[in-house]
């Protein structure tokens, strides 16, 4: 079975880091790109960063992360995580890890899903 599982969530003041895990199992890893997502209160789902196949480059979904957050992919360990620094309060949603086996601008968006991981930053 097709599982992905978000961690690494927690509360966080401005300014800070944390970050994110990505566990997957169940199809071939490296032959899929892996998106991180978001939603914030009273917000619609966004794309924020992923790492696609076969390059393995991170795709930019959200300018607003860039120069702070960055993705990388232990295929051993068949994780994606999401580094995330300088935390602001807008940041604050709950992040879900996506998987397709297409390309990671692809507009038929992720396949498979997991569960979110809360990250609520304080100011």
């Amino acid at each position: 079975e097709v599982q992905l599982q978000a961690s690494g969530g927690g509360l966080v003041q401005a300014g800070g880091s944390l970050r994110l895990s990505c566990a997957a199992s169940g199809f071939q890893f490296d032959d899929y790109s892996i998106g991180w997502y978001r939603q914030g209160p009273g917000k619609e789902r966004e794309g924020v960063l992923c790492i696609g196949v076969p390059d393995g480059a991170t795709y930019y979904y959200a300018d607003s992360v860039k120069g702070r957050f960055t993705i990388s992919s232990d295929n051993a360990k068949k994780t994606v995580y999401l580094h995330m620094n300088n935390l602001k309060p807008e940041d604050t949603a709950v992040y879900y890890c996506g998987g397709t086996h297409s390309h990671c601008g692809s507009s038929y968006g992720m396949a498979y899903w997991g569960e979110g991981t809360q990250v609520t930053v304080s100011s």
